[in-house]
């Protein structure tokens, strides 16, 4: 369940009561983790996987009755604003020209009277914070334009360039880290909400950063760009059954040898960052630290790319050894050959199972789905935000795929497709089982999160005001109490 997609007021989710509410009927419900979407600033496209920065949280996510009662907003400055004409739609536009100059009154009450812990804050989170500051700062003054438009002395960060947009934009720089201070103080508190009713908080982290943000322009070095900043190859996945063209994300490629001088220095702070803010993480992409695709940068599909090695297994043992056991989940979908096979085996994390690519005749791979071949140390899934609902699946599948699906599932449509398909996840061996929060409602493809390659309909579905309830919440607890899936503290 995407924060997003909560019912808060002021059009997208927040972390305020309707997060508290949502635990709520999780711990009723029986549950024992809450996956969400990557919580950083979206930027072209709404998507979480392309953000401004791995570090920063979404300012759109800052709950703005939690500031009126702390006294940093007066109701009347944003309750009658207009914030979208439809409850169960994000309305990205309207958000980006109401939130800032809203979250501008709430920073300046707070900087007026800063709170004892606001200069700790930045002091402790001074290695991303403050270029995340001066990132947005200049963004800003730039008309919101990529980085690469930049003047080149401000483009390639040169001492003195930097040193003058520093005193030039302070005021905006004392806006961007008061944001992220109001971030996560509410985002803390949340997660301390969640851990005194047992549920831990799975996040997302993306395996590549966006080509505009903060990640690529303050360290260059970590990228395969050229001397003018520009990326030589970019990020995606060949053509396949799913699309001819395959997909072409236009992410920058790692420069892994480099990387790999350096210990992998980068990526080991930010993983232990990721574990400050989250109790399990998800890896997106994870068969990218095997071999990734590299695509020609300029290139309008994916069809050029090559496939190139990745770190493998070096990458996974430097951070084993240096950050510990740590609660893992390998986003292990897609193409796969022996050697990712093998490298997930070799790091010991759960792959992840998804219910409808059991069914697909277009997946060679199908077969890995089904629940009978499971192992215990995998996660399944009905679907992930790149799928349709169950619903819309039975509904949009091909005919053949989905008499399968009812033959294996023993669906009945009297009960609801998707109440079946949920319950042979849940019966199945493997140690996690994750759902939709759109499949619980029983919806249909209009509250899909994302379909892949596609721009404008993405991002944008909410959960209605009272659309889970305590008798939803009866019926899945009895399914946990069922399939013995109940956190042994209840």
């Amino acid at each position: 369940m995407p924060i997003s997609a909560l019912p808060s007021p002021y059009g997208i989710g927040t972390m305020g009561q309707a997060a508290r509410d949502f635990l709520c009927f999780l711990s009723e419900a029986g549950q024992s983790c809450w996956q969400i979407l990557p919580i950083c600033p979206t930027s072209f496209g709404d998507s979480p996987y392309q953000s401004f920065s791995s570090y920063a949280g979404n300012p759109y996510f800052i709950d703005l009755d939690d500031l009126a009662g702390e006294g940093l907003l007066q109701p009347e400055e944003y309750q009658g604003l207009d914030w979208g004409d439809d409850a169960g739609q994000v309305d990205y536009g309207r958000i980006y020209q109401q939130r800032y100059r809203v979250l501008h009154l709430a920073s300046q009450r707070l900087l007026a009277r800063q709170p004892e812990d606001y200069a700790a804050f930045c002091r402790r989170e001074r290695d991303w914070l403050e270029d995340y500051a001066l990132f947005m700062a200049l963004k800003g003054k730039h008309g919101g334009v990529s980085w690469y438009q930049w003047p080149r002395p401000e483009r390639m960060r040169q001492k003195a360039a930097l040193e003058a947009a520093r005193k030039e934009l302070a005021g905006e720089l004392d806006f961007w880290r008061a944001v992220q201070y109001l971030f996560y103080r509410q985002w803390n508190a949340l997660r301390a909400e969640a851990a005194g009713k047992g549920i831990s908080i799975i996040g997302d982290l993306p395996i590549y950063v966006a080509a505009d943000s903060v990640d690529v322009w303050a360290n260059p070095e970590q990228f395969q760009l050229d001397e003018e900043g520009q990326p030589t190859a970019v990020a995606g996945c060949p053509p396949d059954g799913f699309s001819e063209d395959g997909q072409l994300w236009g992410n920058p490629l790692f420069n892994w040898d480099y990387m790999a001088g350096t210990g992998y220095a980068w990526w080991l702070r930010r993983i232990a960052f990721q574990f400050r803010i989250y109790d399990v993480l998800r890896i997106d992409h994870f068969r990218g630290f095997d071999a990734y695709y590299a695509i020609p940068y300029g290139d309008t599909t994916a069809r050029n790319g090559r496939w190139r090695p990745g770190p493998g297994m070096d990458f996974f043992r430097t951070v084993q050894q240096a950050l510990g056991h740590r609660e893992i989940i390998a986003e292990d979908l897609g193409y796969l050959n022996d050697s990712v096979v093998q490298l997930l085996r070799d790091t010991g994390y759960p792959g992840m199972k998804v219910l409808e690519f059991a069914f697909d005749s277009r997946d060679s791979s199908g077969s890995t789905y089904l629940p009978h071949n499971y192992p215990r140390n995998c996660v399944v899934y009905t679907g992930t935000h790149d799928n349709d609902t169950i619903q819309g699946w039975m509904a949009t599948a091909p005919e053949a795929d989905v008499a399968y699906a009812k033959r294996y599932l023993r669906l009945n449509a009297q009960e609801g497709y998707h109440w079946g398909m949920m319950r042979a996840a849940w019966a199945s061996v493997a140690d996690l089982a994750i759902m939709q929060m759109q499949d619980l409602l029983g919806l249909g493809s209009e509250a899909r999160i994302n379909t892949p390659s596609t721009l404008g309909a993405n991002w944008k579905w909410r959960a209605l005001p009272g659309a889970y309830d305590h008798d939803l919440a009866c019926r899945v607890r009895q399914e946990m109490e069922l399939y013995q899936r109940l956190p042994a503290e209840t």
